[in-house]
């Protein structure tokens, strides 16, 4: 072989290396697929991202040498998240990650066998979506937010502390959305009852009806507050929500604590930051070896109030001491 000839096959063979060695690389990089029911510009949906991505990250999983996340925005439509679950178990990942009900009901419509670790889900047993809590069965595990009929008393008690306390509420909710919403309401009915708070439901299918759901048979001469139950479409529509609470004067609470960051007058909830940790830690034991019938469903413990005293004060309400004193973040 001539010398010329030696240089040219030698310089072929190191542009080819370079694509060879990135071939290889994917091949051996573990995969993981996360489906979000949020829109991507959504700034506080970054921020869990990125806590379940840091998570990863100090259990030694790290993006480009031996992990792969696949993330697909679904925002509240359900057609949407339909298509891109049906693209993430398409790219054969080990793992597969859904943050909340709607993003784990369209993963499991699209496959029974890759393991499927979901967050913030409400009633995951109520809702038929496992068989129980510890032994979930299939292919699916993961963090019940701990959201129940029990928090929805609280949600209401905790609006009574205000003054001048609330005569009336409204609990918003989309039905399409919200499938657990019925012991919800009946949570916050039973609770209504001995202090004599009026309640009725306040249901909305689009962002047109919340103004009018937040006025109708609230009576403008008793003072009225509101219960925002959780869903894809509240999330979604949270800075419609608040301001329609804040310009129709009405004291409001909500389950995640962002609402209040936003603009909300409180918020209490699971830690859905903390979920974010621990779901990281499932995907981590999976995809080094552990079944998800082997991982029982593990319920929230740890809840997050938060109060927006700048919220209060532009209602011209005043919160009691003692609830602010048991507050986890205040924000002045």
């Amino acid at each position: 072989m001539q010398r010329r000839d030696f240089i040219s096959v030698i310089g072929g063979a190191a542009a080819v290396w370079p694509l060879v060695a990135r071939a290889q690389r994917a091949d051996t990089l573990s995969k993981v697929g996360v489906l979000i029911p949020f829109f991507e510009s959504d700034a506080d949906a970054q921020s869990l991202l990125a806590i379940f991505r840091d998570a990863l990250a100090q259990l030694g999983w790290t993006e480009g040498s031996n992990l792969q996340i696949d993330i697909r925005w679904g925002g509240p439509d359900p057609a949407r998240l339909a298509r891109y679950a049906a693209e993430l178990v398409a790219l054969g990942p080990q793992v597969l990650f859904g943050a909340g009900t709607a993003a784990l009901e369209a993963l499991r419509q699209q496959t029974s066998t890759i393991p499927i670790v979901f967050a913030s889900v409400i009633d995951p047993v109520g809702q038929g979506l496992v068989q129980s809590l510890a032994r979930p069965g299939g292919n699916i595990t993961g963090f019940s937010s701990g959201i129940s009929s029990l928090v929805a008393g609280k949600w209401l008690g905790m609006l009574r502390q205000i003054t001048p306390p609330i005569a009336r509420v409204a609990v918003l909710f989309n039905p399409e959305t919200t499938p657990s919403a019925d012991p919800f309401i009946d949570a916050v009915k039973e609770a209504a009852q001995p202090i004599a708070v009026a309640v009725r439901t306040a249901p909305v299918h689009s962002v047109s009806e919340i103004d009018e759901a937040m006025t109708a048979g609230l009576a403008l001469d008793e003072p009225g507050g509101l219960v925002v139950l959780p869903s894809v479409f509240t999330v979604a529509n949270r800075a419609a929500i608040i301001a329609a609470a804040a310009q129709h004067r009405l004291p409001a609470i909500y389950a995640f604590p962002f609402f209040a960051r936003d603009g909300g007058l409180m918020s209490y909830g699971g830690d859905f930051a903390d979920q974010q940790r621990r779901s990281a830690e499932y995907v981590d034991r999976i995809l080094k070896g552990a079944g998800p019938g082997d991982l029982p469903i593990q319920q929230a413990t740890k809840y997050v109030l938060v109060i927006n005293l700048k919220s209060a004060k532009a209602l011209g309400i005043t919160i009691a001491p003692s609830l602010l004193a048991i507050a986890d973040e205040v924000i002045e």
